[in-house]
């Protein structure tokens, strides 16, 4: 890992020494903050996977025309991605990552009392906006705060958010659902975005820009070979991954013959993993980025493969789903990390470009894991995973040693 970085100017200073010293409780104030709006982010943005019976069902639309609400959400996200650091130019990073959850607190209760579709999408739209934004800044704030040193172990918290929500967001938004109604839902999750922006304003301290990025910034980055093997890793990691993991339920249920309470169990056992892999991805990227990346593709493809060879086995199933939830936990630590040491010194503009590799990578492989599926069975998708996570683990070959 590269412990130094060209002095560029005071906040690279200021980085420098935050990485000599323990963290303080103002740190930790902060950086939980984060976490909380990862949290409230990722849940509002993968609710809509618990609400789709009733919320079609009001509004008069297929449940397939719903599910377009998270692919909406993806879609703006990966265009923003790529211009919410060249718009926001020299603002104070901290006014705006307020303004950013302020956006989603306004899109969540829009769409709460959305009464037709399109209504619905322009506030799923909005949300897009948010969350591509915050995660575009996340890792040159997390290093500002804690310092370079330790951004792995930083993104860990941030990301352990991510880990909760896709966790809690599903299950608890159909239990409110059927309780309270899926507007209530959708409207706490707006609740949700104003304790992390409270605790924003409360615990972030100022963070005056210390770089105005253009479009030619962001693409220029793309020249750097370690920019440019950060990206591969992500494109090819995540696209296997998403590839396979939508379909470990049919798989389960085809290959495994469980039922609909055992896959449950295995599901679970799938994001208690991941929350552990978040933790420790955290840690060793600290360590050894380059490690890290290995370490988490070699699980994921050993995961995959080995499901698929021995997927019949139920209680071969149950651990090897919760090896993937390992592997899962540890990439959004490992991989902005990786990313971003290709990088040091333009942190925001190679967060753009770490969001778009990970919202093209997302829509490729729900593309080819649906066509594998539909012409070669259930097993077909965890194998495209496993030779994509091994591609990865041999992609570390070419990365200089950290």
């Amino acid at each position: 890992m590269t412990n130094t970085i060209s002095e560029l100017d005071a906040a690279t200073i200021d980085v420098e020494i935050a990485d000599q010293s323990r963290w303080t409780a103002t740190t930790w104030f902060a950086v939980i903050s984060m976490a909380a709006t990862s949290f409230a982010l990722v849940s509002a943005e993968f609710l809509p996977a618990g609400l789709l019976t009733p919320l079609a069902r009001d509004l008069g639309i297929t449940e397939g025309t719903a599910g377009q609400l998270v692919t909406a959400t993806a879609s703006v996200g990966a265009v923003t991605a790529l211009l919410s650091n060249v718009l926001i130019g020299r603002l104070n990073r901290k006014a705006v990552l307020v303004g950013l959850s302020a956006l989603a607190i306004g899109s969540n209760i829009l769409a709460s009392i959305a009464n037709d579709f399109w209504l619905l999408l322009l506030g799923r739209a909005g949300l897009g906006i948010a969350l591509s934004g915050f995660w575009a800044l996340s890792v040159a704030v997390v290093a500002r705060l804690v310092g370079t040193n330790a951004t792995g172990r930083g993104m860990a918290i941030v990301t352990l958010g991510v880990s909760l929500a896709t966790i809690a967001a599903p299950s608890m938004g159909a239990l409110i659902s059927d309780w309270l109604g899926w507007r209530i839902a959708m409207a706490m999750t707006a609740g949700l975005a104003v304790l992390a922006m409270l605790l924003q304003i409360v615990s972030l301290p100022s963070l005056p820009a210390n770089t105005s990025n253009s479009l030619a910034d962001v693409f220029r980055l793309t020249r750097r070979r370690g920019v440019q093997l950060g990206m591969l890793a992500i494109l090819l990691l995540m696209t296997g991954h998403f590839s396979g993991s939508v379909y470990v339920r049919p798989f389960l249920e085809q290959v495994t013959h469980l039922e609909t309470r055992s896959i449950a169990v295995a599901l679970l056992g799938f994001g208690i993993a991941s929350v552990i892999g978040n933790v420790a991805g955290g840690r060793l990227a600290d360590t050894s980025v380059r490690l890290a990346l290995a370490v988490t593709a070699v699980l994921m493809a050993l995961a995959a493969f080995a499901l698929v060879l021995w997927g019949a086995y139920p209680g071969i199933a149950f651990a090897l789903v919760s090896l993937w939830g390992l592997a899962f936990g540890m990439a959004p630590v490992v991989l902005p990390t990786n990313l971003s040491r290709g990088a040091p010194d333009a942190l925001e503009a190679a967060g753009s470009l770490m969001v778009v590799s990970f919202q093209i990578a997302i829509s490729i492989g729900a593309v080819f894991g649906g066509y594998i599926v539909d012409h070669y069975g259930a097993a077909a998708p965890l194998t495209l995973t496993a030779l994509l996570a091994a591609s990865t683990a041999g992609l570390t070959l070419l990365q200089p040693r950290s």
